[in-house]
């Protein structure tokens, strides 16, 4: 790692001392044993950017000297291709030349967004859990050509390149999905045939409980990271 101009230790206390930013990223039962040990050196300029899932702002900072600059992330996958979608909360003490920085790391792995904590659930379940959903449409779409007799290793090219272009058109073309999807669907055409196939076994439906399934998962897990061991729900 020396080749890289990467200082590698195995003390925890050490990486805080020489750090200005300090990244959370344990398995977040292990979040609240780290950050005590840490707290003796941490120090009032230092800002603590957590990615651990489920830890809210709340019981990162109770476990750090009070004043500390706490901000909570929640990342996807695709930030390993520069292409993820991190949406991330912050205290009080985060000042606005903390949050630029934050901004500016985040936008260097994809697209970085401030959104108010109480919505980290439901973009857990949205965003979070969001690729595993294009995975499972991406295959499920692949083995359609195959069964209409395309090879596999075609198919999931092309679907990856059509989702590709699909979500340019939304975020480039200023039209509103729905609209989008009406511009492909000529009358008695083809794919108002598949639309329909996808609405009678009740599609968007399937979808929507994916979501709020996952986001009422992840507030159990914020719940128990509480404190708190009874069941939660998301409100509908």
């Amino acid at each position: 790692m020396q080749g890289h101009g990467v200082r590698v230790t195995s003390d925890n206390s050490e990486v805080v001392r020489r750090s200005s930013v300090v990244w959370i990223a344990t398995k977040p039962h292990t979040v609240a044993p780290v950050l005590r040990e840490i707290s003796p050196v941490v120090r009032r300029d230092q800002l603590f950017v957590s990615v651990a899932a489920g830890t809210t702002l709340n019981s990162l900072a109770k476990n750090l000297p009070e004043g500390t600059k706490v901000v909570r992330c929640m990342p996807n996958t695709p930030v390993v291709v520069r292409s993820g979608v991190t949406v991330y909360s912050r205290n009080g003490t985060v000042n606005g030349e903390d949050k630029e920085l934050v901004e500016h790391m985040l936008g260097s792995v994809g697209l970085g967004m401030e959104m108010p904590e109480h919505y980290m659930d439901i973009i857990t379940g949205l965003t979070g859990c969001g690729p595993s959903y294009m995975y499972v449409m991406l295959d499920a779409l692949a083995d359609g050509g195959v069964y209409a007799g395309i090879p596999k290793e075609i198919g999931l090219r092309l679907i990856a390149h059509t989702m590709i272009g699909a979500a340019k058109m939304v975020l480039e073309n200023g039209k509103h999905p729905q609209e989008l999807k009406d511009d492909v669907c000529s009358p008695a055409g083809t794919s108002i045939q598949a639309i329909r196939t996808l609405e009678k076994a009740g599609f968007r439906g399937i979808v929507m409980d994916a979501v709020h399934a996952a986001s009422k998962r992840a507030l159990e897990l914020s719940r128990l990271d509480n404190g708190e061991t009874k069941d939660v729900y998301v409100k509908r």
